[in-house]
């Protein structure tokens, strides 16, 4: 078995790979196109899956370390009414672990510091993957060309490399929602670690930093390319009749930090993550829409298992239809799911499903509502040792 392997992409999904591929000995390179590391992105949740998949690679420990651990909270309404009551201790119980919130850069960095000195190329477009021979993979980038025995395309939900493979695909498409997201520039006055408010045809959520600052998002059914001249100042228009603390967490906002992205999904599934020695990952495999949470945790679930399967197989080639096998039946689902979840949370607009929607929740036991997490939170990572 060959033990060179380039990485497209340097963000959580590609990192955790090349972390997987250097813990069973392979030789690896990050291609990052971004020339500045600028982690962006605001906060993320990572439940006990993605957490479990973060301690097979070594760097579970530091992450909970970084991270605040979710226990109080729900689901709310506008006026503030209780739809949900989150329990994360119970959660905690089921799974070992309660969902923990953490900025996205710190995130990145500590799995920046996995990697081996050297490992991570920034300003490195990749121009082409090209397989040349059985065992052999070409990648271009500015005037160098690397060999591999193996290419993991982590580029992200517009991935050059999937389109490459799969010219006939038709890529990702827009999921009818947009989101703004920040992290408050200082400590605010939190009762809860974790918040989803749906109104109609618009969401705000929060999760509680460890250093006392939030991470918040609002999601609204809205046009792709759809863009506001100043975002602060129009979400304060949209939500100041919202409970608290969203009129707090907005004013505790610089006008500068808020991103604003459209939120698109991989809706037509891959009929494979693999092509020869070319292996998808994260969202250039399964892009998904944030519903669930789930979109980083497959990205991490991803990388163990294509690097067990790489460690177990005698073959690479026996080793990657093993990953196709193992993730792509479980990421789509997952994938589906998310988009389910969506047209039941934040895009629902109608008055009346509403209601019926509030009432169902509201009559929901805890239980049930824990046993629904759990058929995506409790995954058992294969051992990479």
């Amino acid at each position: 078995m060959g033990n060179t392997a380039v990485v497209v992409g340097g963000g959580i999904g590609g990192l955790a790979a090349a972390i997987g591929l250097h813990r069973i000995g392979w030789d690896v390179t990050v291609l990052e196109r971004s020339s500045l590391l600028e982690d962006a992105g605001a906060g993320i949740s990572l439940a006990a899956n993605g957490l479990r998949a973060l301690d097979e690679l070594g760097v579970g420990g530091a992450v909970r370390d970084a991270s605040r651990g979710q226990y109080s909270g729900g689901t709310r309404t506008p006026r503030g009414g209780w739809l949900a009551r989150m329990d994360g201790a119970a959660l905690e119980k089921a799974v070992g672990t309660p969902i923990m919130g953490i900025p996205r850069s710190t995130l990145h960095r500590l799995l920046r510091e996995a990697l081996p000195a050297g490992a991570l190329a920034i300003g490195s477009k990749a121009a082409t993957v090209e397989q040349v021979g059985p065992e052999t993979v070409h990648v271009g980038y500015s005037t160098t060309v690397l060999e591999a025995d193996l290419v993991v395309a982590a580029d992200g939900i517009g991935s050059t490399v999937r389109g490459q493979l799969f010219p006939e695909h038709p890529g990702p498409v827009h999921s009818g929602s947009t989101v703004l997201r920040a992290i408050t520039e200082h400590a605010v006055d939190l009762r809860t670690d974790f918040e989803l408010t749906w109104g109609r045809g618009a969401e705000f959520g929060h999760i509680a930093l460890l250093d006392g600052r939030a991470e918040w998002h609002a999601v609204l059914s809205l046009p792709a390319g759809t863009r506001f001249a100043d975002p602060l100042t129009e979400l304060r228009r949209r939500f100041h009749t919202w409970h608290a603390p969203i009129p707090a967490l907005l004013d505790a906002t610089r006008p500068e930090a808020v991103l604003h992205h459209d939120v698109n999904e991989l809706r037509t599934p891959l009929p494979s993550y693999v092509v020869g020695r070319i292996a998808l990952l994260g969202d250039a495999a399964h892009a998904m829409t944030p519903n669930l949470g789930q979109g980083a945790c497959q990205a991490l679930e991803d990388a163990v298992t294509l690097g067990a399967a790489l460690d177990a197989e005698s073959t690479v080639e026996a080793a990657l239809a093993r990953y196709d096998a193992e993730r792509r039946p479980r990421s789509q689902a997952v994938a589906v799911a998310a988009r389910q979840a969506g047209k039941m949370g934040q895009q629902l607009s109608h008055p009346l499903a509403v209601t019926l929607r509030n009432t169902a929740m509201r009559l929901t036991p805890s239980r049930v509502a824990i046993h629904m997490i759990l058929r995506h939170h409790a995954w058992v990572p294969p051992s990479l040792n």
